[in-house]
């Protein structure tokens, strides 16, 4: 018989999930939200980072809690040297292609390395 293995609580929590955590300036004041990417609505703050990661944690054990119980699938993290190859193809209108080129010439670096500083902004 093979050996299937049991995915409870304990293994999903032990999975390296992706917490993404953000300082927030708000009508509300100042605060940190925390959310898992993998686990779509699991979410939660804190007035620390220290805090907010607490908190997250214990969004993620009701969150699995609740999937566990209703059966529900259970997305699991993929191995970053698994899923990105730091390469993606987009089309764009040739218009904003020339557009691009000429401001990349003007700073003097690659298209490539232009893209790359626009979208990291």
């Amino acid at each position: 018989m093979a050996n299937v293995e049991k995915k409870d609580l304990q293994y999903y929590l032990d999975l390296p999930y992706t917490i993404m955590l953000q300082k927030i300036r708000d009508e509300s004041g100042e605060y940190y939200f925390a959310r898992v990417l993998e686990l779509d609505g699991c979410q939660s703050d804190g007035d620390t980072p220290e805090e907010a990661l607490k908190n997250i944690r214990e969004a993620m054990e009701g969150y699995l809690e609740v999937k566990l119980e209703y059966g529900d699938p259970i997305p699991e993290p993929v191995p970053e040297s698994q899923a990105y190859s730091g390469q993606f193809r987009i089309r764009i209108p040739k218009s904003l292609h020339q557009r691009l080129v000429i401001e990349a010439q003007r700073e003097g670096v690659s298209l490539n390395q232009y893209v790359l500083y626009k979208l990291s902004k």
